[in-house]
């Protein structure tokens, strides 16, 4: 089998998936950074929609960073997905579900004044209140398992510490389940291991360079 080749740009939320998926499995795996604001040619020769993430398996390409989740899980096994046909499908509806979550993290990273940015906080608190719902095992979403909701949800708990500990923006404060769950899947090694170099830098000098509100005296 081919080892697959993951390229994404270095702070994209969704390639952290694909990558701490890689790492619980196992997987070899080769990953290429680039500048999404500025994509090489051979990037955009490959990628129907010009965004990251691709995965490339030999001469064939995956696009949408779920369905490279869920190609993943299938070719190397054992599946992070439940077998219960029934559970599995609400795992997905929660995956897709968290994925909403990101461009909340997005909006408050660029917000330019705390008008935005308070909108931004009050929406991204409305969708917490069903993720705390929804959250009723422990000490994972599905009880014992680790599973590919854990998964999708890390990237998101990373970039809400980052909010907390840098900005004192805690969008997590009101939700104990979600805070437990949050230190939990952050001290996953696979999870750990999916955070880029300088990532906190990087995410900084982003918001530099936009003028966010947050980063302004």
């Amino acid at each position: 089998m081919s080892k697959p080749r993951l390229i994404s740009f270095n702070v994209c939320p969704f390639v952290q998936r694909s990558v701490i998926l890689m790492q619980e499995k196992g997987v070899e795996y080769d990953i290429e950074f680039i500048d999404v604001y500025n994509p090489p040619e051979w990037f955009l020769e490959i990628s129907p929609t010009g965004k990251v993430p691709v995965l490339q398996v030999g001469d064939e390409v995956l696009f949408e960073s779920a369905v490279i989740s869920e190609y993943l899980d299938e070719v190397y096994p054992p599946s992070l997905h439940p077998a219960d046909p029934l559970t599995k499908a609400k795992n997905r509806a929660w995956i897709e579900y968290s994925s909403g979550l990101y461009s909340g993290t997005f909006q408050l990273l660029m917000a330019k004044t705390k008008e935005d940015a308070d909108k931004v906080i009050a929406e991204m608190i409305k969708n917490l209140e069903g993720f705390q719902k929804a959250k009723q095992a422990e000490p994972w979403f599905n009880g014992e398992a680790f599973s590919l909701v854990d998964i999708a949800s890390a990237p998101f708990f990373i970039r809400a510490e980052f909010f907390k500990t840098h900005f004192q923006v805690d969008v997590l404060k009101d939700f104990p389940v979600l805070q437990q769950w949050s230190a939990l899947v952050r001290e996953r090694q696979s999870v750990k291991d999916s955070i880029v170099d300088g990532f906190e830098e990087l995410l900084k000098k982003r918001m530099v360079a936009n003028e966010s509100y947050l980063t302004q005296d």
